[in-house]
């Protein structure tokens, strides 16, 4: 039996909830049955105090636990068949892989993505002379997005990293082009992020705390202007499901060609002139998903201190963005920002 122990602060939005519940939406893979042995043993404190099994968490508590678990591989991962699978890895040592992720690869094996995913390739980058732990995905990106993603390759460093998202140290930067012309020059989006009532494949933004709601906060600046589209850096202060797509379809500004969210419909179509409107469609077709790239990612590493990371656009996001540059004048928003990350 291994021990994995935890320390959470709760958010000052975080919902009163029994102490049971909270874990198992804080904590990757753990049972009910390991957090009723953790508890009936002691090992579940609140502020320093052992707490019964029904109590409920309040915000600003101090949560800590030790876990037991038997060092196994999830049942899943055994049975995964690895594919040589082409992967951009951008680093690597004995803790953890940097990944620059391609649009349209699954990250997890799930629900008709039963192969072909980055997990399948990763097994077969490490020939099953590694370890493959479920807790290495420490986090994800959707499917059609890109960019950087880290997943570690032991169990101290998931924990490790895991702990820096929960304390918010991980510092993660996204680009994304959003239909019209966003009023302020910076901003930030907060919220509840939930599963849309209305359609179950996407999620939507509250602003109370409805059922099973996480809240979450998007930082953006605006990097340049293009009359009709936006281009934004965005940081994460949480990271929620299809959070920055939720966030600006909220604002009214679509992510170009986010099919889910409206994007892949032209903004104000009836106000343009059918020139206007061939270079919008051509311009989807170029870019045929969601305009949005993990371009940067900055965490504290298991043993050599602190790390960043970025890596360009791709070449389909890159089109779009020079395609707009000729197109329309364009405003560029803050020049030292924009400097910095125009080749990101």
């Amino acid at each position: 039996m291994s021990i994995k122990k935890f320390k959470f602060f709760v958010e000052k939005y975080q919902k009163t909830i029994r102490i049971d519940k909270f874990l198992r939406k804080s904590i990757q893979n753990i049972s009910r049955n390991q957090i009723q042995k953790a508890t009936n043993s002691g090992k579940i404190l609140v502020n320093q105090c052992i707490i019964k099994k029904n109590y409920k968490i309040k915000p600003f508590d101090l949560v800590e636990a030790e876990i037991y678990s038997p060092p196994i591989l999830d049942s899943e991962y055994k049975n995964i068949i690895a594919e040589n699978i082409p992967i951009n890895i951008l680093y690597e040592d004995e803790d953890l892989l940097v990944i620059n992720k391609a649009a349209g690869m699954v990250v997890h094996p799930g629900f008709g993505n039963e192969k072909g995913t980055l997990i399948h390739g990763i097994k077969y980058h490490f020939k099953n002379n590694h370890q493959l732990y479920r807790l290495g995905l420490v986090h994800r990106i959707d499917k059609d997005t890109t960019g950087l993603l880290v997943l570690a390759k032991n169990e101290y460093a998931q924990k490790y990293l895991f702990q820096q998202f929960i304390s918010k140290t991980i510092q993660r930067k996204y680009l994304a082009l959003v239909w019209g012309n966003i009023q302020k020059q910076e901003g930030t989006i907060s919220g509840f992020i939930g599963r849309d009532p209305n359609n179950r494949k996407r999620m939507t933004l509250f602003q109370r705390n409805f059922y099973k709601s996480r809240y979450s906060v998007t930082h953006y600046k605006v990097l340049e202007r293009f009359k009709y589209l936006t281009y934004v850096s965005c940081n994460l202060e949480t990271g929620k499901t299809h959070q920055i797509r939720v966030h600006f379809k909220y604002l009214g500004h679509p992510l170009f060609n986010d099919s889910t969210y409206g994007g892949d419909k032209i903004f104000m179509k009836k106000y343009l002139s059918k020139k206007s409107i061939d270079f919008f469609k051509d311009s989807l077709n170029l870019l045929k998903r969601q305009a949005l790239h993990a371009g940067s990612l900055s965490f504290i590493h298991p043993k050599n201190g602190k790390c960043h990371f970025t890596c360009s656009i791709p070449e389909d996001f890159k089109k779009v963005l020079q395609k707009l540059r000729n197109q329309y004048f364009t405003t560029r928003f803050p020049e030292e920002e924009y400097k910095r990350l125009k080749n990101i």
